[in-house]
């Protein structure tokens, strides 16, 4: 199973909105055929391990069957995979997690046993429902799971007083920042980053597919922002708030995707945005800030994920830009509490990864 795990990451970035699946065949003590979930609307992970056991020339019938993942039992773009393992004859199928689909889960299970068919479950089934956290999240909630991320001073900073940023981390920070945009479906910022920074919110050395989602309740974009202007300009969605200027919302429109959304005190409706980014197929929205717009996911409780990079540098000063702003906790009882913390050495930062708890 833990090879069937490894075989599931290799979809990292690819399968949304599906999850990542690994597939092994197991005839004696040998492994006779793998496969990986690739893309969504392509051939689910037990399809490709038996389609390359049959090129193989592999008698599967009698095989033993790991899969981090409970089989499809539905009709979708592809077919169910309970029956390509039933015309098969395989023996004994080895599963980590179940579907989470509330309306699926243990179905397979059921037709499988009924086909003569053994099954074991829950193998490992804590790592397998950890790969797919976004996509577990996403299928019970309808809204996409929301991972904080930010990069600062070891006293929390992100930018001097006057905005200056580049570079608090290290290139080696930098490229595990990348990698968690591969991960997700869509990146998110405030329109003040896009007036200080002018960021590009692209995948490097990617085929962006990366969509960039920027809050921006008065519509004060400018056209010639690199998110506006360049060449993945149709990827960029520019969220107002109703009763924005009208003229710079048309100058918008001509060049990018807007959202009018609903406003509460003035600043556009987080629930209401990923209720609608959920029906899109966001799955995974990465928050890069800046703070106040951190802040503002903190105190909604819409964070699910934090990803915070810390720089071996103090930057100091009251006035110099926090990673979280906002109004703060009222007391220590109210502050977002974290579990599974994880760190991690990136040159001379740290990552600290964590889940918020209440998620």
């Amino acid at each position: 199973m833990r090879e069937a795990l490894v075989l599931a990451r290799k979809g990292y970035g690819r399968t949304s909105p599906n999850p990542m699946v690994g597939a092994l065949l197991v005839k004696g003590s040998v492994v006779i055929a793998q496969g990986w979930h690739r893309r969504a609307g392509g051939p689910h992970a037990e399809i490709i391990a038996l389609n390359q056991a049959r090129r193989r020339d592999y008698n599967v019938k009698g095989s033993t069957l790991y899969v981090t993942l409970e089989p499809c039992t539905t009709t979708g773009k592809t077919l169910p995979c309970t029956e390509a393992i039933i015309a098969a004859g395989i023996a004994r199928v080895v599963v980590a997690a179940k579907d989470p689909n509330p309306t699926h889960a243990g179905r397979a299970f059921r037709v499988l046993r009924r086909a003569g068919i053994e099954v074991v479950k829950n193998i490992l089934a804590d790592d397998a429902a950890e790969l797919n956290a976004a996509f577990n999240h996403w299928i019970v909630k309808g809204t996409p799971m929301v991972t904080v991320k930010a990069a600062m001073t070891l006293d929390g900073k992100i930018a001097t007083e006057h905005g200056e940023s580049k570079w608090i981390t290290s290139e080696a920070a930098r490229r595990e920042a990348m990698h968690l945009r591969k991960g997700a479906d869509a990146v998110l910022v405030g329109i003040e980053t896009v007036l200080a920074d002018d960021p590009s919110l692209t995948v490097r050395g990617a085929k962006n597919s990366l969509r960039r989602i920027i809050l921006d309740s008065k519509a004060r974009t400018p056209v010639t922002a690199n998110v506006v202007s360049d060449e993945h300009a149709a990827l960029t969605t520019v969220v107002v708030a109703k009763g924005a200027p009208v003229r710079r919302v048309a100058a918008l429109r001509k060049r990018v995707n807007v959202l009018e959304a609903p406003a509460r005190k003035g600043r556009v409706d987080l629930r209401w945005l990923l209720k609608r980014l959920g029906r899109e197929e966001v799955t995974h929205l990465l928050v890069e800030g800046g703070g106040e717009v951190s802040a503002s996911f903190f105190e909604n409780k819409l964070a699910h994920r934090v990803a915070f990079f810390y720089a071996p540098k103090v930057l100091g000063g009251k006035h110099a830009r926090p990673a979280v702003g906002g109004k703060g906790a009222a007391d220590l009882k109210q502050a977002p509490k974290l579990t599974n913390v994880q760190w991690r050495r990136l040159g001379p930062d740290l990552l600290l990864t964590a889940r918020v708890v209440g998620d």
